[in-house]
């Protein structure tokens, strides 16, 4: 049976989301392969790993648009491998895994990996797996990588990807890599082919940045004839806050919890920011989107995703939020219907399970 290796990192949620994804996936198709995750910076740097991926959250939700001054200049780059090479730390310890391990094929979720792995094993004793988790503004630090296969999100990353020069034998169209439960879901908003839209549609706002704005959100929305859900992750500060605007009406509020897939599958609309795995769970739900946040750079794409595919909005306020909101349960839900049935078609499920049976196949 074949060893997988599969490579994450803690500076974003679609880089870990991901790799569980990739890993859960191989434990349902595969379930006597041995596999690994390891986040290997962490391993490696531990302390000084945290604090930077502290200062990576705070730049991100307080100074967006400086961290795209950072994923652009990483765009313009092409000397990747000569910043890589100064990991020394690092290589060895993947070195030593390797050594150890000794896997058939390295899947990597984050990308300084690929490149490692070029420099560490350049004989390829192993496939070099890219999964790259970008959307549309695909940055080239992925497609530059020295990988074997790449497997994308969508088609249209996959095209921007062929673009810019990856020969297109070495790539595959998967989709993300959702967990699987997904897959074992049906969708709440669809039944025999028809979109169904009861009285009091389920709205799901999950808050996980612009948190000064949440409370007068959350007090927008309990004036609409919608049952609302909110998350509040483990901000007890954010918690305390909506509970404060919510009173004793009867809205359900949810701390930190591993049943997103089923909340999502259950809900009409989500709010919330355009990360890489909030948005590529929604679409895996079929769930339409109102996005209220968006980092400059990687997340630019995974809105315009929503956007372009009109599976969704873009709303910049409260208030814009919330007009929103009512505009797409307006007239029967006619324009909450066309969301739907697009971002229907972007949804794939099974992605985690196509990917592992891609994997097992190499």
């Amino acid at each position: 049976m074949k060893k997988f290796l599969i490579l994450t990192a803690s500076f974003g949620e679609g880089h870990n989301s991901a790799a569980r994804g990739v890993r859960d996936g191989l434990a349902r198709v595969a379930p006597t392969a041995e596999v690994e995750l390891r986040d290997l910076f962490a391993e490696t740097y531990e302390q000084l790993n945290e604090r930077i991926r502290k200062a990576y959250l705070a730049l991100i939700n307080r100074w967006p648009r400086s961290w795209g001054i950072v994923y652009w200049w990483l765009d313009r780059k092409k000397d990747f491998d000569k910043n890589f090479a100064r990991f020394a730390q690092l290589k060895n310890h993947f070195a030593e895994v390797l050594r150890r391990f000794q896997p058939d094929v390295v899947i990597s979720t984050f990308p300084p990996y690929p490149y490692l792995l070029g420099q560490i094993s350049p004989d390829k004793h192993c496939q070099n797996v890219v999964v790259v988790t970008d959307s549309i503004t695909v940055n080239a630090i992925w497609y530059r990588a020295p990988g074997d296969y790449f497997l994308l999100p969508n088609d249209r990353s996959a095209t921007i990807v062929r673009a810019g020069g990856v020969p297109a034998e070495k790539i595959r169209t998967f989709g993300f890599p959702v967990s699987p439960k997904f897959a074992d879901l049906v969708p709440a908003q669809s039944g025999d082919g028809a979109f169904t839209l009861p009285s009091r549609p389920c709205v799901l706002y999950m808050i996980n940045a612009g948190t000064r704005r949440a409370p007068e959100t959350v007090a927008g929305l309990l004036r609409l004839n919608i049952d609302l859900t909110v998350t509040v992750g483990r901000d007890d500060k954010v918690r305390r806050a909506v509970e404060s605007v919510v009173g004793d009406r009867n809205i359900e509020i949810v701390g930190w919890t591993d049943q997103l897939p089923r909340m999502l599958r259950q809900s009409h609309l989500l709010i919330g920011k355009a990360g890489g795995a909030t948005v590529q769970e929604t679409i895996a739900a079929g769930c339409p989107m109102i996005i209220n946040h968006v980092v400059s750079g990687q997340e630019e794409g995974n809105a315009r995703l929503i956007v372009e595919t009109r599976s969704g909005v873009m709303a910049h306020s409260p208030g814009e939020v919330v007009a929103q909101v009512e505009r797409a349960f307006a007239g029967d839900g006619k324009q909450w219907r066309q969301w739907a049935t697009n971002i229907a078609k972007l949804s794939r499920p099974r992605a985690s399970l196509d990917i592992a049976q891609f994997l097992l196949s190499i």
